[in-house]
């Protein structure tokens, strides 16, 4: 990942409301859940949510998808993962398996 689209998707995740929605999708997991009952959640207006969830979206930490009339969006798992790996990557003098982070590779989460 390059520093300028890390500095993108911390800045998306850099806002009360984003971080919320965002933590919100990762709790919901892979199925996700629709923008109205997310908009519900956390108490904001639809527009606003558009705005926030778009703003997730172009930072690469959220997906939507179409389902019938509806929009249903979702962590992008893949995308966070490459934001902690770049955060990471020189952990420990390059060594981040003794940081205790608990971070592992894709395939250790095949559900995601």
């Amino acid at each position: 990942m390059e520093q300028q689209v890390a500095v993108e998707a911390l800045g998306a995740l850099a806002q009360e409301a984003r971080l919320t929605v965002f933590r919100l999708l990762v709790k919901a997991g892979p199925g996700g859940m629709t923008a109205g009952d997310i908009a519900a959640a956390v108490g904001l207006a639809a527009s606003t949510m558009s705005h926030h969830l778009g703003a997730l979206e172009r930072a690469g930490l959220a997906r939507s998808r179409r389902d019938g009339r509806t929009v249903v969006y979702a962590a992008d798992y893949e995308g966070t993962r490459r934001l902690l790996a770049f955060l990471m990557e020189d952990c420990c003098q390059g060594r981040p398996e003794i940081c205790g982070t608990g971070l592992a590779p894709a395939a250790a989460y095949p559900a995601c």
